[in-house]
């Protein structure tokens, strides 16, 4: 039979909620390899000139919200790097590839016409950046785990929701999010680790970022549009669906609280958040103290470029203490 041809946006801004499942639906996914796939995403989307407005990371599956921008011209720059982010290892074949593509794009002519062609192909389009996510992160998974074969259950779905209106953004982004309080996993989305809302109340960077194409938040502080979602959030998982009365939500209690409070987190809450996220098991403390430890993990793990202090604190967060560091992970 004829597969279903998939419904896309081309010649205008679009947003996808993908989501795809593991083979004969087994729970394959642990930390390990939540946290893979998190750098894949990422990792891909950069490639692939998309944005992860949200996401979830499952045992069996993953849900992803992804807004294609409209289309646009790439530099000769700007494809040399995003090519080099996907052959980052040092090894020989990556670093003639890299000189190989540097040197056929200067040259210019009907080598440099080809080569762009080939690259922009897995560009700017949903379904190019998640074959590119899934491949690279089976290809991982098989060789970590000694594993062969299809590990993905047939192809991706995806919806397409429409990009410039708020309301329907944010009610796919709140879906994604609650997964976790659905199953049982976590009461408080910013508790489950492997979900967009979790890292952007976290780590800020990207993720802030692209969470506020969900949110109605033009002319709101980045602090105040987390404030927003996370009512959205709580109000949306109060709310049982129907037929679906037993699967956990969040409290009627917890609900109350969050919008008398307005969403927001108290500082030592975010602190919590933020160094669960990046300092599990490594450093934590005054500046001077994690350059220590940086030192003393360097030396003895052999490595010869220096990991550096990572600052707790925020430009945009003045309430902040300017004098916590951490140590990646």
């Amino acid at each position: 039979m004829a597969r279903t041809r998939r419904l896309k946006y081309k010649q205008t801004l679009a947003a996808y909620h993908c989501i795809s499942r593991v083979v004969n639906g087994e729970k394959l996914f642990g930390d390990t390899e939540k946290e893979k796939m998190r750098e894949l995403l990422h990792l891909c989307a950069d490639f692939c000139g998309v944005q992860v407005v949200t996401y979830v990371l499952m045992s069996n599956h993953f849900h992803v919200l992804v807004r294609v921008p409209e289309p646009c011209e790439v530099s000769d720059a700007e494809l040399l790097r995003r090519f080099k982010l996907i052959r980052a290892k040092p090894t020989p074949a990556n670093i003639t590839q890299i000189a190989v593509l540097e040197a056929t794009l200067k040259a210019g002519g009907a080598g440099a016409e080809a080569a762009r062609k080939q690259l922009l192909k897995r560009m700017g389009d949903v379904s190019a950046f998640m074959k590119e996510f899934k491949e690279r992160y089976s290809m991982w998974h098989n060789k970590t785990h000694k594993r062969y074969g299809t590990l993905w259950a047939d192809r991706f779905s995806s919806t397409l929701v429409q990009a410039d209106r708020h309301f329907g953004m944010e009610t796919v982004a709140a879906y994604i999010d609650l997964n976790p309080v659905r199953v049982g996993l976590a009461q408080d989305p910013k508790d489950y680790r492997f979900c967009g809302y979790a890292e952007a109340e976290a780590v800020g960077g990207t993720m802030l970022k692209n969470l506020r194409y969900a949110v109605s938040a033009d002319n709101l502080s980045d602090k105040e549009m987390l404030e927003t979602y996370r009512v959205v959030l709580f109000g949306k998982g109060a709310s049982a669906k129907r037929g679906d009365a037993q699967a956990a939500r969040i409290s009627e209690d917890a609900l109350k609280s969050t919008v008398a409070e307005g969403g927001k987190l108290s500082v030592q809450e975010r602190i919590r958040l933020r160094v669960d996220w990046l300092a599990k098991g490594l450093a934590f403390g005054g500046k001077a103290f994690v350059e220590e430890a940086c030192a003393e993990f360097c030396r003895k793990n052999v490595r010869k470029r220096m990991v550096k202090p990572v600052s707790l604190s925020s430009e945009k967060e003045t309430d902040w203490p300017d004098d916590l560091f951490t140590m990646r992970k």
